[in-house]
């Protein structure tokens, strides 16, 4: 394959390659010499799990791994201690060392679910950073201005609008730029949020006397709900690492609008078999709901297996179009603890079980769920607030489509 062809390849799905005369240049020096571009992408381990929306950039990496070129995967455990403050209106939280480390060590076995163990490179910037005196991080500041980070638009408008910025959020596209010099990346990937922080690390390369990268943007991927940006934080979510069933389920439950955009931007797929279904899908001889099924079984075969895929499928039809049950339902035993949630002796409040069952996130959330006739004890919908269990007997309670839990108290 000639550097064109490689580049053709290369820059579908993509939103901007800058440059890509820079790109085919490298390409065709990689041909000519045999010697593999360095492809970096970088994730701060911020949460235990990676979603489909982190795997559109992976996806890209894999590409440039089976053409042959050396992909690094760089986990941002130091830069993840800032946080990155890419499209954030406010300061984020910073995690403990302890937290990044356990959630690095997920991310480290969740990639190599699309990636070669065997032929990808993985880096931590704490290599390099922890390291860093003082006076070497000062040295780095000074190669960026204030007037320069601010005309990145999430601080900009932070900036008007009287929100706090912290000094050590301008340190953390710098140290992203910085890992780019370190490890001497060819070219650096990164979704559409992230233009500003690849950028720095163009500029800091020819600080310190390397050949820029080139930056490749992707696509931010919508979540479930098919409005706001995929993240875990806004319960939108499929999570690759989560059971079969619920990778299933909630694919199923995406907008019609979605399928196409999750096929083409979320799985291997071919553009020949993107276009095959979308002429099914326009044509009419494949209805959305079949669409989705196979969207669901593809991507479940990709994180479990097959074997997963087939049975995923199987238990939502029994679920969902037979109005079955699933086959495993998990027992919660809440304890009776006075005074909070009880009426009388005998009976407790329906949203603090809900709670304590792990079905919902809070009361609050759970009353709202019980409005929205989501809710069913027994068979039976509940839309009172107010409703109450006794607690001498069992329940089955769902929540949604796809929780089920059976209750038991002691």
């Amino acid at each position: 394959m000639d550097a064109l062809e490689e580049l053709s390849i290369i820059k579908r799905n993509t939103v901007e390659v800058i440059t890509e005369e820079e790109l085919l240049k490298k390409l065709e020096r990689s041909s000519r010499t045999g010697c593999p571009l360095k492809i970096k992408l970088g994730l701060d381990p911020t949460a235990p799990d990676l979603h489909i929306g982190h795997t559109v950039v992976i996806f890209k990496l894999k590409q440039f791994q089976d053409l042959g070129h050396e992909v690094i995967f760089l986990i941002g455990d130091f830069t993840g201690m800032i946080g990155d403050p890419s499209g954030k209106s406010e300061t984020r939280k910073p995690l403990t060392v302890e937290e990044i480390a356990e959630n690095a060590k997920t991310y480290e076995r969740q990639i190599f679910k699309i990636l070669d163990p065997e032929k990808t490179r993985i880096a931590f910037n704490s290599q390099w950073m922890s390291a860093m005196s003082a006076q070497g991080l000062i040295e780095l500041a000074s190669k960026h201005t204030v007037a320069q980070m601010l005309e990145r638009d999430d601080f900009h408008k932070r900036y008007l609008e009287g929100r706090s910025i912290g000094i050590h959020e301008f340190l953390y596209p710098l140290i992203q730029g910085y890992d780019s010099v370190m490890l001497k990346a060819d070219v650096e990937l990164g979704g559409t949020d992230q233009k500003f922080n690849l950028l720095v690390g163009r500029e800091l390369q020819k600080d310190y006397g390397q050949e820029p990268q080139v930056i490749i943007t992707l696509p931010l991927l919508e979540g479930t709900d098919g409005v706001q940006k995929m993240s875990k934080s806004l319960g939108n979510y499929i999570g690759i690492d989560e059971p079969p069933r619920e990778i299933f389920g909630k694919t199923m439950s995406i907008p019609d609008s979605l399928i196409l955009r999750y096929l083409e931007l979320a799985t291997p797929s071919s553009p020949e078999e993107i276009l095959q279904m979308r002429g099914a899908l326009e044509s009419g001889t494949l209805h959305p709901r079949e669409a989705k099924a196979m969207l669901a079984k593809l991507l479940v075969t990709l994180y479990h297996g097959a074997e997963a895929a087939e049975k995923a499928q199987a238990e939502f039809d029994r679920v969902f179009r037979e109005k079955g049950l699933p086959e495993k339902i998990e027992t919660a035993e809440i304890p009776l603890e006075r005074p909070l949630g009880f009426v009388t002796e005998s009976y407790i409040w329906l949203p603090l079980v809900l709670t304590k069952a792990g079905l919902t996130s809070s009361n609050s959330a759970a009353r709202r769920l019980i409005q929205q006739g989501a809710v069913e004890v027994d068979g039976q919908r509940i839309t009172d607030v107010d409703y109450e269990l006794a607690t001498d007997r069992e329940y089955l309670i769902r929540v949604g489509k796809r929780k089920f839990k059976r209750i038991t108290f002691r």
